[in-house]
């Protein structure tokens, strides 16, 4: 039973940034919050869902889901028996896979593909 890790996807989305994000965390070693956002960018990802924000975390064997509608979902990772970065996860309800960025989610049955997969930005507080 392979056991696909969250850094497969960061392959497929970006390399390049999570280079830039992994030597840039020796700048700012003593600040937690950096670190977490640094973490948050290597397993979070945003996406569009038919015009709308669709966020995804991924933890071991889980896929942290923010719907539209700020509705949480937790899916569970499948095996797929495939080898590379396939993955697949579902609640029985709700389903998502893919490849890479190459997403798609499922609900009631219906495929919806996800749209412009990249790593998730925290955004700086706004000052006042």
């Amino acid at each position: 039973m392979p056991h696909l890790r969250p850094c497969s996807l960061v392959c497929g989305v970006g390399v390049a940034l999570a280079t830039l994000v992994l030597g840039l965390a020796g700048c700012d070693s003593l600040n937690p919050q950096k670190k977490r956002e640094e973490e948050l960018a290597r397993t979070t990802f945003a996406c569009d869902l038919n015009g709308e924000r669709f966020i995804v975390r991924f933890t071991e064997g889980e896929a942290r889901i923010l719907l539209p509608g700020m509705q949480r979902v937790t899916l569970y990772q499948i095996p797929t028996g495939a080898t590379g970065s396939l993955v697949r996860y579902s609640n029985g309800n709700l389903e998502l896979r893919g490849r890479g960025s190459d997403l798609v989610f499922y609900a009631d049955g219906v495929a919806a593909p996800l749209r412009g997969c990249a790593p998730y930005a925290v955004l700086p507080p706004i000052e006042k």
